[in-house]
C-alpha cells in the first residue's frame, strides 16, 4: 500500500463527549503520530494515557474506549495522523515480506498473552507447577515433564537407527485425572504447556477435548506436544464449499438427481425439527393452540415471531441471568423456559411451521422423487428446502465437525518436526474413539430447546484447522500419511488438505484493557443488547462485545475488526461420505480409518519417525538447536512458561543424572 492509495478513517468521540475529552483524545493521537515505534516493543497503555495527560478516564467511558482502541491499533502497525478536522487512522500495509508479516502476527498475539502472564493468578499457577513437591522418595516439579535437549540430541546422535529413543503415545486429558508419574492433574499439565504458546490461553465454549502427547521413553513420560479438539467455527465458506454441503451446492445436487430417499430425508427433517421444540409454555401462555401445530397459519407464525422478539428483549435487558447448570432430565424444562431459550424456541418454531405450510402440500401424503421435483420447480418451496438444508447443517456442524484449535510440539521435540506428529495423532483412531465416548451424552442446546434429553451424533466426519500465519504453515504443509497406519486401506492416504484462506476478521489485536473499556462504554450508553457469555447465547462473546463497543463509539466496526491476518485453512476428511453423513442423509459414516483404535498411536509415531523425525535428527544444526534447552542451572528451556529468565535450582534428585552426563 502506498500513501496515494491509503484509506484513512476519521476518528471522532461519540456525541456527548466534552470539549476537554476531545482535546485530550486529539493530544494522545498527536503524540502517537509523532513517535517512531520499535515494532518489537509493545506499547504500555498506562504510559501513553499519562503522557497525554488524560487523567482519570475510567469515569469517561467514551474517551477510555477510544484511547485504548487507538493505542492497540497503533501498536499493530496502523498509521495515525491528525489534520485540521481531527484524528485519522490508516490500516497497516498488507503486502510485506514473510518474516515481517510473521513478526507482526506474533506482536498481535503477544499483546494478550503477555498481559495474561502478568496476571497474579496465572503467575501463581505457573509458579506452583514449577515448585517441587514430594512424591514418594522423589521431589517432583513440572520440569520432570520436560526432556533435556542435550540428552535427547546425544541419544539420537549415538543411536540414529534406534526406534525406542522417542516413544510417543496419546493421552486424553480428563480434568479429574492425575498423572501417574508426577501426581499433577492432567489438565494442569496441559494448561501449563499451553501457556508457552505465542497466543493467550483461553477456554472455548461448547465441546473441547484437550490431548497430551507423551514420551514413554523417559522416566516421567515427558510431554512431546499438545492438541485440542473443539467445537468448530460455524460458518467458514471455504470449508463448507470443500465439504460440498454449502446450501447452494446441496440444492444443485438435489436438483440434478431428486430421489425418493432425498424426499424422505427432507420430510423427516421437518418432523424432527418440530418435534424437538418444547411447546408446553407456549400452549400455556396462549401463544399457540394445539391445532396450530398441525395446520399452521400466517397469524400463528406472526405471533411466534413476536413472542421470540419479546423474550429476546427481556434476555438482553438484563436482570438476574438464570443459567441452569444441572443437566438432569427435569432441569431441561427449567432451562428451556429461560428468556434466552424461549426466544430461540419461538423463532425456530415459527420458521418450522412456515416451512411445513409451504412444503406440506408437496410431500403429503408420501414424499417421493416426483413430488420433490415439483417442489423444486416452485420458487417459494425451493426457498424452504434451502432453509431445511441450512438448519440441518447448523444442527450437525458442531457435532460431526471439530476444529483442531491447539496443535503443536514443545521443545526440544519441536526441532524434530514433532508438530506433524501431534497433528496426525490428533485425528487418529484413539482420539476419534475418545471423542465419541466423551460426547455420547445429551446435547445442551438441543435438550434445552426440546425440554428433554436430546442425543446428537458424536462420530466425526471432518477435522479442520487454520495456520497461525497466512504466509504458510510448516506444520501442516505436506502432512499426509498412509491410511494403513490408522487401520485404513493400504492403497490410500489421508492428511491435511489446504482448503483456502480465511477472512481476516477478529479481536486478537485488541488487549483485554481495550475490550473492558469498549464493554463499559456500550453499557454506559444504554446498549440494549448485552453479551452475557452464556452457552447458547451465540458464538464468540469477545467478538460481539468488541463489535458493540466500537458501534457505541460510532467507529467503523468492520474496518477496525480487520486484523489484517489471513490464515490458511486445512481439513482432514475422516469418512468417504462427507456430505451425506455430515448432513444426516446417511446415518452411518464410511470411515477412511478404523474407528476402533488398535493402539495409542504407536503406528503413527513410527511413520513420523521414519518420514520426519530421523531425517531432522541427522542434521547437525537441528541437534545443536535442541541442546539449547537445558534442565540444569541456569534453566533455559523452550517448554518453560516465559514468566522470567531468573536462574533457579532444580531438585538434586532430578538433576543428578543430567549433571553426571554433561558435567
Amino acid at each position: 500500500m502506498t500513501d496515494n492509495d491509503a484509506k484513512y478513517l476519521p476518528l471522532v468521540l461519540p456525541p456527548g463527549a466534552s470539549r476537554k475529552e476531545r482535546q485530550g483524545f486529539s493530544r494522545l493521537c498527536r503524540l502517537l503520530a509523532a513517535t517512531k515505534f520499535d515494532p518489537g516493543v509493545p506499547l504500555e497503555h498506562a504510559y501513553w494515557l499519562k503522557a497525554a495527560e488524560l487523567g482519570d478516564i475510567y469515569n469517561q467511558p467514551g474517551l477510555a474506549a477510544a484511547a485504548h482502541t487507538v493505542i492497540d491499533l497503533v501498536d499493530q502497525g496502523w498509521a495515525i495522523d491528525v489534520d485540521k478536522f481531527g484524528p485519522l487512522l490508516c490500516p497497516p500495509q498488507t503486502h510485506v515480506d514473510r518474516e515481517t508479516e510473521k513478526a507482526r502476527v506474533r506482536r498481535q498475539e503477544h499483546i494478550r498473552r503477555d498481559a495474561q502472564l502478568r496476571q497474579p493468578s496465572v503467575r501463581r499457577f505457573v509458579e506452583s507447577m514449577e515448585r517441587t513437591h514430594q512424591r514418594g522418595d522423589r521431589l517432583i516439579s513440572i520440569f520432570n515433564l520436560m526432556r533435556d535437549g542435550r540428552e535427547l540430541a546425544d541419544s539420537l546422535e549415538a543411536n540414529p537407527e534406534a526406534t525406542d529413543t522417542i516413544q510417543p503415545y496419546v493421552q486424553i486429558v480428563d480434568s479429574s485425572a492425575t498423572c501417574e508419574m508426577t501426581g499433577f492433574n492432567l489438565h494442569d499439565i496441559w494448561r501449563y504447556f499451553r501457556h508457552t504458546w505465542s497466543n493467550a490461553y483461553s477456554t472455548i465454549p461448547g465441546r473441547s477435548m484437550p490431548i497430551l502427547i507423551r514420551d514413554a521413553a523417559t522416566e516421567y513420560h515427558a510431554v512431546i506436544g499438545l492438541a485440542a479438539i473443539s467445537s468448530p467455527v460455524v460458518q467458514i465458506a471455504e470449508r463448507d464449499s470443500w465439504m460440498g454441503w454449502d446450501t447452494k451446492q446441496v440444492l444443485a445436487a438435489i436438483e440434478d438427481d431428486p430421489t425418493d430417499r432425498l424426499a424422505r430425508w427432507l420430510a423427516r427433517r421437518i418432523e424432527v425439527q418440530q418435534d424437538e421444540i418444547y411447546v408446553d409454555d407456549l400452549l400455556r401462555d396462549g401463544v399457540l393452540q394445539p391445532d396450530d401445530l398441525k395446520v399452521p397459519t400466517n397469524d400463528v407464525i406472526a405471533r411466534l415471531r413476536a413472542d421470540a422478539e419479546r423474550h429476546r428483549a427481556k434476555h438482553h435487558r438484563g436482570g438476574p441471568i438464570r443459567e441452569v447448570r444441572n443437566i438432569e432430565t427435569d432441569a431441561w424444562i427449567e432451562r428451556a423456559e429461560t428468556h434466552l431459550f424461549r426466544s430461540k424456541r419461538s423463532a425456530l418454531l415459527a420458521e418450522t411451521l412456515e416451512i411445513r405450510s409451504v412444503l406440506g402440500t408437496y410431500f403429503a401424503p408420501k414424499p417421493t422423487a416426483a413430488r420433490l421435483r415439483r417442489a423444486l420447480g416452485n420458487s417459494k418451496a425451493r426457498t424452504q428446502i434451502g432453509r431445511l438444508i441450512r438448519r440441518a447443517r447448523g444442527e450437525r456442524v458442531g457435532t460431526v465437525i471439530a476444529d483442531l484449535t491447539i496443535c503443536g510440539a514443545v521443545a526440544p521435540y519441536n526441532a524434530l518436526a514433532a508438530g506433524k506428529l501431534v497433528g496426525a495423532l490428533a485425528v487418529s483412531p484413539v482420539v476419534l474413539a475418545a471423542y465419541k465416548e466423551k460426547y455420547r451424552r445429551p446435547s445442551e442446546i438441543a435438550s434445552a430447546m426440546a425440554g428433554r434429553p436430546i442425543m446428537r451424533e458424536a462420530r466425526l466426519s471432518v477435522v479442520s484447522t487454520t495456520s497461525l500465519y497466512g504466509t504458510g504453515s510448516s506444520q501442516y504443509n505436506r502432512l499426509f500419511w498412509p491410511a494403513s497406519v490408522m487401520g485404513g486401506p493400504e492403497d490410500a492416504r489421508i492428511g491435511f488438505s489446504e482448503l483456502g484462506r480465511s477472512r481476516s476478521f477478529g479481536t486478537s489485536h485488541f488487549s483485554d484493557e481495550t475490550v473492558e473499556a469498549l464493554v463499559r462504554l456500550s453499557e454506559h450508553t444504554g446498549g440494549r443488547v448485552r453479551v452475557n457469555s452464556l452457552f447458547g447465547e451465540g458464538v464468540s462473546p469477545r467478538l460481539r462485545k468488541v463489535r458493540l463497543g466500537l458501534a457505541s463509539l460510532g467507529w467503523p466496526t468492520n474496518e477496525l475488526l480487520k486484523h489484517g491476518r489471513e490464515r490458511i485453512l486445512y481439513g482432514v476428511p475422516l469418512v468417504a461420505n462427507v456430505r451425506e453423513y455430515s448432513l444426516g442423509i446417511d446415518k452411518e459414516p464410511l470411515y477412511l480409518v478404523d474407528p476402533e483404535p488398535s493402539d495409542e498411536g504407536q503406528l503413527v509415531a513410527q511413520w513420523w519417525l521414519e518420514r520426519w523425525g530421523r531425517n531432522r535428527a541427522a542434521q547437525k544444526h537441528v541437534r545443536e538447536s535442541m541442546r539449547q534447552h537445558r534442565l540444569v542451572r541456569p534453566i533455559r528451556h523452550g517448554a518453560r512458561v516465559p514468566l522470567s529468565m531468573d536462574d533457579e535450582l532444580l531438585p538434586v534428585a532430578f538433576l543428578g543424572d543430567a549433571i553426571a552426563r554433561h558435567a
